[in-house]
């Protein structure tokens, strides 16, 4: 399949998406929700995929959010250009969000409004030094969406994410890593290599066990302790029964490295 708006490409089980709209600073509009939405379900359903990278064209902005501007310029349509936009864009953060394989945001210059909503929704944001945080909604007398209300909240606490929301304020890379929002901050020039790293490190990883952990950190946030525990035993006895939770526990008592395979 090809692609207008994303540059999509498989290798050594590491799906890389990259938003190509660098002169609109990678910004989405409907066409990049609808391929982005096309391209998840594609690391969904490939059980090749052992772990996705997200990024953005250029060296100036990972994602500035939906295309504000190519919004205005038809105004009798914002509304159903920003419905159409969000039901793509949204779907795709679920799928990203709940996928076997992990996803790893390469955070290479701003992200903002439903950028950092993209970024959220990954299991593991690298960002570089030069990197900048904001929401900007309410700059522009509008509210948050691409999953922002319920990544940020759970990331970095109600009064942060309030903080973002009402103030706008801009957060360097440094700060964002204080606050949580993401997990690592390198140089520029070491950007790519870390996450290449990165990604092929949890592309030789029990994938299965990554993706139960992911589903029960998300179960976590609403579930009662009891109910919590109950479901990591079921997950836990799952996995032994699995190829790779097999192999796991031979090479610990043969003291080797384990080999995953991703089943």
């Amino acid at each position: 399949m090809t692609y207008e708006t994303l540059i999509f490409g498989i290798e050594n089980g590491v799906a890389r998406i990259t938003i190509n709209r660098p002169a609109q600073l990678n910004a989405i509009d409907v066409q990049t929700a609808k391929e982005l939405e096309l391209a998840a379900n594609r690391c969904r359903d490939d059980s090749a995929v052992r772990c996705v990278v997200l990024t953005g064209a250029g060296d100036r902005a990972f994602c500035a959010g939906g295309d504000v501007a190519a919004f205005a310029s038809v105004p009798e349509s914002v509304d159903s250009l920003l419905g159409e936009m969000t039901v793509h864009l949204h779907e795709a953060i679920s799928v990203f969000a709940h996928m076997r394989a992990p996803v790893v945001a390469e955070v290479n210059g701003t992200v903002a409004g439903a950028g950092l909503g993209l970024m959220a929704a990954a299991d593991i944001a690298v960002a570089s030094q030069k990197a900048k945080f904001t929401s900007a909604y309410t700059k522009i007398g509008l509210t948050p969406d691409g999953s922002t209300t319920w990544f940020l909240p759970r990331l970095i606490g109600y009064r942060r994410a309030k903080e973002l929301y009402l103030l706008n304020r801009v957060l360097s890379a440094d700060e964002a890593m204080v606050w949580g929002l993401v997990n690592r901050v390198v140089a520029p020039e070491a950007l790519a290599a870390t996450v290449d790293e990165l990604a092929r490190q949890l592309a030789r990883g029990p994938t299965l066990a990554f993706a139960s952990v992911k589903r029960l950190l998300i179960l976590s946030s609403d579930a009662l302790l009891e109910q919590q525990m109950v479901d990591e035993s079921a997950s836990i006895i799952q996995m032994s029964r699995s190829r790779d939770g097999l192999a796991g526990v031979k090479a610990f008592k043969d003291k080797v490295e384990p080999s995953f395979v991703g089943s």
